[in-house]
């Protein structure tokens, strides 16, 4: 029985983790066992996730089978296409200066601020009183 081909990548962003697996295929993505279709409603976490595909111009050559958890659906999204970026990478290392260039391969470094004690939020303060 021949090896079964696959190349991984994992991705985060704010507290999502994306565990991406490609391998070869007709172009299908299945997010948690569920089509991506199904599981990212807004077109624009869609267009995110596509991204790395889009510019590899590997679309229809790689089957995308994505474990995703933590945070919300934008963030997932995030990851996941950090995710696939960096398993492209791993399968063909010709393709990481232009996803380099376009900036896929970078990590979003921005989450959430915490709360500070004795004031309202991160960066909200409490009525000023003078009087």
């Amino acid at each position: 029985m021949a090896a079964l081909v696959q190349h991984r990548g994992t991705g985060r962003r704010k507290t999502s983790v994306a565990r991406i697996i490609l391998r070869p295929g007709k172009g299908a993505v299945t997010v948690n066992g569920r089509p991506f279709e199904e599981y990212f409603p807004n077109e624009s976490a869609r267009a995110l996730v596509r991204q790395p595909l889009l510019a590899a111009e590997s679309s229809d050559k790689f089957d995308v089978i994505v474990l995703a958890n933590g945070g919300g659906v934008l963030g997932q999204a995030g990851a996941v296409r950090l995710g696939i970026a960096r398993a492209l990478v791993e399968f063909n290392s010709e393709l990481r200066p232009k996803l380099k260039q376009l900036g896929l391969l970078t990590r979003d470094p921005r989450a959430h601020e915490r709360k500070k004690y004795g004031q309202k939020g991160a960066r909200k303060r409490f009525q000023f009183s003078k009087r």
